[in-house]
């Protein structure tokens, strides 16, 4: 039966939605390189970057992936991705912290990942550039926090960024044009279940 009252209130409250939209719109006429960092303890960081990677990649641009920490190269997102024409795809890390044990080691890692993705941060060929889990190098200080918000700051004008990885600091977070917080609310993990192909991997 339709409820001809609750028709017309929902039909106002969209109009009004609308028009706050709309008018939200009309003021944002910026145009920039977008700074972006996606933390928290809630799956999906990453997945969430790699998004951004298949939609800049949908409108022809130039994708740089830099991944730290992380040593494993058989992942479907590095399968699918390197395997485009315009995504260049690095995996610099030696596995995590719990599995490396040896800071110094990790340090060293960390450094020449860095190399890397510093020289994607300074070529405006590059439209979007993923450092994925960078906020583990700065949290655990195996990179200088200053020189590396410094080269954030500095990377081309129309550049995007985006960076994940839990616990970003204050002063990455202050930077950044846009900042998510991904929440864990329940992970099958916690209920013993492995990780699984296609989703996790």
């Amino acid at each position: 039966m339709i409820d001809e009252k609750q028709n017309k209130y929902h039909k106002t409250k969209m109009e009004r939605k609308k028009s706050q939209i709309e008018t939200s719109m009309a003021k944002a006429t910026d145009e920039k390189g977008l700074l972006l960092v996606i933390t928290g303890n809630g799956k999906g960081k990453s997945t969430s970057a790699f998004g951004m990677v298949a939609r800049a990649l949908g409108h022809g641009m130039k994708v740089g992936v830099c991944q730290f920490i992380k040593s494993r190269t058989d992942t479907g997102e590095e399968a699918f991705f390197s395997a485009q024409p315009n995504c260049e795809w690095h995996v610099l890390g030696d596995g995590f912290t719990w599995d490396t044990q040896d800071r110094t080691q990790d340090i060293q890692t960390s450094k020449k990942g860095w190399a890397v993705a510093q020289k994607m941060l300074t070529d405006a060929s590059y439209d979007l550039v993923v450092l994925d889990e960078l906020t583990y190098l700065l949290s655990y200080q195996y990179l200088e926090k200053e020189h590396v918000l410094t080269t954030l700051k500095n990377r081309p004008t129309m550049q995007h960024a985006v960076i994940t990885g839990r616990s970003a600091l204050a002063e990455l977070k202050e930077i950044a044009d846009t900042v998510s917080e991904i929440k864990e609310e329940k992970h099958a993990y916690k209920s013993g279940i492995k990780a699984q192909i296609g989703v996790d991997f």
